[in-house]
């Protein structure tokens, strides 16, 4: 780790109520670590029974929406954005699940689930290669295990009939 004002390489030092964070002995100044932030939603259609997957160029797995957090812009507004950027589609109503940090990225993950307005989505062929509806039981038999997906996808299953 190295120090983002610097650049000198950063050491571990105890900080009282923070335990060890790392410490710049040229600026004398705790640096607390930087990610990025990013939102990853779950898509419903309307009648709740049907989840949206796509697939990724290149890719064999079909994963569930994510996009980076603009800086400025709100996780609320992410989801929007990104939603409607991948599959031409409106997210109807959306609500707030769980954060997972996803270490080999240094992101921070915000996990929504979403309702979908009806229609057929149109992929961002310059991202996607497919854009497909799943049944419920479909979506958890393909996702990727032992995955935030996975994690996300079946909280998002427990939370949908609350929206």
């Amino acid at each position: 780790m190295f120090c983002t004002e610097c650049g000198n390489e950063l050491t571990l030092m105890f900080k009282s109520d923070e335990g060890l964070v790392p410490y710049c002995k040229h600026c004398d100044e705790f640096r607390f670590p930087r990610f990025a932030s990013a939102v990853i939603m779950v898509a419903f259609n309307r009648a709740k029974d049907k989840v949206l997957l796509a697939k990724h160029k290149g890719q064999e797995d079909y994963i569930l929406f994510a996009g980076y957090i603009k800086k400025g812009e709100t996780a609320e507004k992410a989801v929007s954005r990104e939603f409607k950027e991948e599959t031409k589609l409106d997210a109807v109503k959306f609500k707030y699940l769980s954060s997972r940090y996803h270490e080999p990225k240094n992101i921070l993950m915000l996990g929504f689930v979403l309702i979908a307005e009806n229609g057929e989505p149109l992929p961002d062929y310059n991202e996607l290669e497919e854009v497909k509806w799943f049944t419920v039981d479909e979506a958890l038999k393909i996702i990727k295990k032992q995955s935030i997906a996975e994690a996300l996808l079946k909280s998002a299953i427990v939370e949908i009939k609350k929206l």
